[in-house]
């Protein structure tokens, strides 16, 4: 078994407050095989994947961390669902009610998500196969994710692939797990994790009394990291001072798409497009995203009669791996250059913004706060992530939507021996975010996708609309 980092014990957490499961979708062509054929094919698959054989302990006494520990992918976590009329649209309103859910990371930290014989698709087969992974943000973040789907979609090589095996029997392998596709860092831990036997829960005892003794040396260490983390900040200010670092994002007041009421609902919809519609010269794929998102929101506000004279979006960066952290990442507030008429104009603008806010994110002194929360005492950092105020909006946010961009590779996936079409994915909503955005690559296609409270998107397609316009206007303006 293996603690949970502060980081990822803090996402834990917070699911059990509000919703911050990821979703990650791929569409497929139908595929041939029977439901029990394709099940027990993807069972099998996930029994190679250290990271889909674990389960979350939470210790009771709150005095130490969470810890995973080992559990073999049940049948029960591949959940076949059968659509009344299997349309995109009803397909849409699905995935829409899917959203709102949430997993018990301690019972199934994922849930695989099988939708067969969709008619009138995105794409041009007469019927598609759509798979969701849901996964526990706890469990792995967004690159993580991508890694762990690419596994369970790649072709295992006949030589290494076990049988085929009823829905009903229970996954087993005669070796130890298989290391994930595309190399995560973290699968050795969780190899070593899944080779303990069942009476590992039985130390949590010890842990919690051990977590007890050291209460007073985390709270010492945490002090003494607060005041390097304080002297830090006061080096970057100089720095920033002197022109050497760029500065942090102004931030901005709250919009009509930011609480501050609950979610009320959540509604789903995908621009798949052509890769070569996003490809402007000098700009990469997460600027040409920001920018339509950035031109739609703005259009969106207007013809409601808003006034909108700043936009700004949360962008989650890629950090590189940290020993034993699941989620290595940082939320940027970039700047959309609301007002500029001129697509182009405001796609650099936007480009320059990403860039700034990347370099001072990724500047040495910003690791300091880091090292202090990773040696904040498990109790105290739970009641923390417990009282905050999450339905609170604050008089300034880093951003009015999400926008989360990640490539997922090449298109040579499958499911039941079928070709992948198209991936897209949906950023969790929250008290502050009511309208958040994937960017997710795939081969030759890229996705823009929306994940929308009804109550601040009344009118998604309306909305969707003003997106697949704003990137033709950037495809048009690439010339």
């Amino acid at each position: 078994m293996t603690s949970l980092a502060a980081p990822d014990a803090t996402l834990y957490w917070l699911s059990r407050r509000t919703r911050n499961d990821q979703f990650l979708l791929y569409c497929f062509a139908e595929s041939a095989r029977e439901d029990a054929e394709l099940r027990a094919e993807i069972l099998d698959r996930c029994a190679a994947i250290p990271e889909l054989r674990v389960r979350l302990y939470d210790d009771p006494t709150g005095l130490a961390y969470p810890m995973w520990t080992a559990a073999e992918p049940e049948s029960a976590q591949i959940l076949r669902h059968r659509l009344t009329g299997p349309c995109w649209p009803e397909l849409l309103a699905a995935l829409g009610r899917l959203a709102g859910t949430g997993v018990d990371a301690t019972k199934y930290p994922w849930l695989l998500h099988i939708f067969r014989g969709i008619r009138d698709s995105p794409v041009s087969d007469q019927r598609v196969t759509v798979v969701v992974l849901q996964i526990s943000h706890a469990l792995v973040d967004g690159r993580g994710a991508s890694r762990i789907a690419r596994a369970l979609f790649t072709e295992p090589a006949l030589s290494t692939r076990g049988p085929l095996r009823a829905a009903d029997e229970p996954a087993s392998r005669a070796g130890g797990p298989e290391p994930l596709a595309g190399g995560a860092a973290l699968s050795a831990a969780t190899a070593r994790i899944a080779r303990l036997g069942p009476g590992a829960r039985g130390t949590s005892l010890v842990r919690s009394l051990r977590a007890a003794a050291l209460l007073p040396v985390g709270m010492a260490r945490t002090l003494r990291r607060g005041i390097g983390a304080a002297r830090a900040r006061g080096e970057l200010d100089a720095l920033t001072a002197a022109g050497r670092v760029p500065p942090p994002g102004s931030g901005y007041p709250p919009g009509p798409l930011n609480g501050p009421v609950e979610v009320a609902g959540h509604a789903v919809r995908m621009l798949v497009c052509p890769a070569d519609e996003f490809r402007v010269p000098g700009l990469s794929v997460t600027v040409v995203g920001l920018t339509a998102v950035s031109i739609a929101i703005e259009r969106y506000l207007r013809d409601r009669g808003a006034d909108v004279t700043r936009l700004g979006a949360q962008v989650p960066m890629a950090l590189p791996p940290r020993p034993g952290v699941r989620n290595n990442y940082r939320s940027l507030g970039v700047d959309l250059g609301a007002g500029k008429c001129d697509p182009r104009r405001r796609a650099a603008t936007i480009a320059a913004e990403l860039a700034a806010r990347r370099e001072r994110a990724r500047h040495p002194l910003l690791d300091a706060q880091d090292a202090v929360d990773a040696v904040v005492p498990p109790l105290l950092l739970r009641r923390d992530v417990r009282d905050y105020p999450i339905h609170a909006v604050p008089e300034q946010i880093t951003g009015h939507t999400v926008v989360s961009s990640v490539n997922r590779g090449p298109a040579d996936l499958t499911f039941g021996g079928a070709p992948v079409r198209f991936t897209g994915g949906f950023p969790a909503l929250g008290a502050v975010m009511h309208l958040t955005h994937g960017i997710h690559g795939l081969g030759e296609t890229v996705t823009l996708s929306l994940h929308a409270d009804p109550a601040a998107v009344p009118d998604p397609d309306t909305y969707a609309g003003y997106l697949r316009e704003a990137v033709r206007e950037m495809s048009h303006a690439a010339g």
